[in-house]
């Protein structure tokens, strides 16, 4: 997701833990396990180090596409020379198991600062699926990297920073939104053979990812297209309501809806934020508004629900914290200046956020003022993934390597 630059998919996995706690989860999907950028087990230190430790770093080629990791393997999706190329790294020592490559689309134009994927791969029933910056989906053997399948829907067809959503895995189906502006779809394939079971063809991707949500017994798929925001039934796509949020100029549909219950919280780059509430009304559903917070909205960052509050980078480029239930504003950091890409993580009794700056940022979750605990820097390059947070180890992918760091 990228303007200019613009094509960040600002990945991530930052997972730590220590002694007496449970084990370091798996981040097996863009934004951790449930989409929410949540991190379990994490103890913050009374006394945050200046540095991290590295234990090892491992050149893999340009890309913003978020690691995913389940047990103690590492999936990395990236681009070296005309391959866009899936490894698999032992999560230890960060050495490679196995790769699968294929030959993938150049990226031009205003992206092609940013040649590699944006998508970050996700894992489940021991299959990995991609999705490259062309909109080509592939399927592989977890264990093995063997090609199982592979989909180009719509060949050449790419949103204008390319294709920049990570996919989701839900009931036997793999989902993902491909083609470009006018021209495109949201379409699941099966996951077991790669035959696509449904398709919504009335609108094109656009930068977010959907995530899940249930509403009367319903499983829906809830999407940010390049016009709309959206919900389409698990089971057979069919659109089950829809809320006007088209791009404005050179403002896109980055971010990916958050979730509540039965509310959705969406933003965009000069758009504000805004909450809907989705209610059964008769046979089908109803979006209506709670809130709209005009004032602020983020560019290239999707942010985090804690404790009914909303903590997110601007399309300003300064932190911010938001009332879920009423849209007040809490408060902005406007001490220092960022750029608008960035990663915000749930860690527990603190948030973890990693700007482009490729800073590893520790500040409290408090809803009356910004307070930094730590400032840490974590790669020489600007950071556009996300970190992968597991025990205490903290996986970071920058624009050539991926570099494991642990807290001591």
């Amino acid at each position: 997701m990228n303007v200019k630059r613009s094509m960040a998919v600002v990945v991530g996995c930052v997972v730590l833990s220590g002694a007496g706690r449970a084990p370091a989860q798996d981040w097996p999907q863009w934004r951790g396990p449930n989409r929410d950028g949540k991190v379990s087990g994490f103890a913050a230190p009374q006394t945050w180090p200046k540095e991290l430790t590295q234990k090892w770093r491992v050149t893999v080629g340009a890309g913003d596409a978020t690691p995913a990791l389940v047990g103690d393997k590492l999936y990395v999706f990236t681009r070296q020379d005309a391959d866009e190329i899936l490894r698999c790294l032992n999560a230890g020592d960060g050495k490679e198991l196995w790769q699968a490559k294929y030959s993938a689309q150049a990226v031009t134009g205003a992206a092609g600062r940013h040649p590699g994927p944006r998508s970050s791969p996700v894992v489940a029933e021991g299959k990995v699926v991609t999705l490259g910056v062309g909109g080509v989906v592939s399927c592989f053997d977890a264990a093995t990297g063997k090609e199982l399948w592979r989909k180009d829907e719509f060949p050449k067809v790419v949103p204008m920073f390319f294709a920049a959503m990570s996919p989701i895995i839900v009931d036997g189906l793999c989902v993902a939104q491909v083609g470009g502006k006018d021209t495109g779809a949201t379409i699941a394939f099966d996951l077991a053979t790669g035959d696509p079971k449904w398709k919504w063809t009335s609108e094109g991707p656009a930068y977010g990812s959907p995530v899940l949500l249930t509403v009367a017994g319903v499983k829906q798929l809830v999407a940010q297209t390049d016009k709309s925001l959206v919900g389409l039934a698990v089971a057979d796509g069919k659109l089950l309501w829809q809320v006007p949020a088209q791009g404005q100029g050179r403002f896109f549909n980055s971010a990916s809806p958050i979730v509540e219950g039965t509310t959705v919280i969406y933003t965009g780059q000069g758009k504000g934020t805004k909450a809907v509430k989705i209610e059964r009304q008769g046979e089908g559903f109803t979006a209506k508004e709670v809130w709209s917070n005009d004032q602020l909205g983020t560019g290239f960052n999707t942010p985090v629900l804690k404790d009914g509050l909303l903590f997110g980078l601007s399309d300003k480029g300064s932190f911010f914290c938001l009332n879920a239930q009423t849209g007040a504003t809490d408060w902005t950091d406007t001490a220092t200046r960022r750029e608008n890409f960035g990663a915000i993580l749930d860690a527990g009794p603190v948030l973890l956020a990693l700007p482009s700056t490729a800073e590893l940022i520790a500040f409290k979750p408090d809803a009356k003022e910004y307070s930094e605990l730590a400032r840490i820097k974590v790669a020489d390059t600007p950071t556009y993934a996300h970190p992968v947070v597991a025990g205490n180890r903290v996986f970071v992918k920058d624009s050539e390597a991926v570099t494991l760091w642990t807290l001591q």
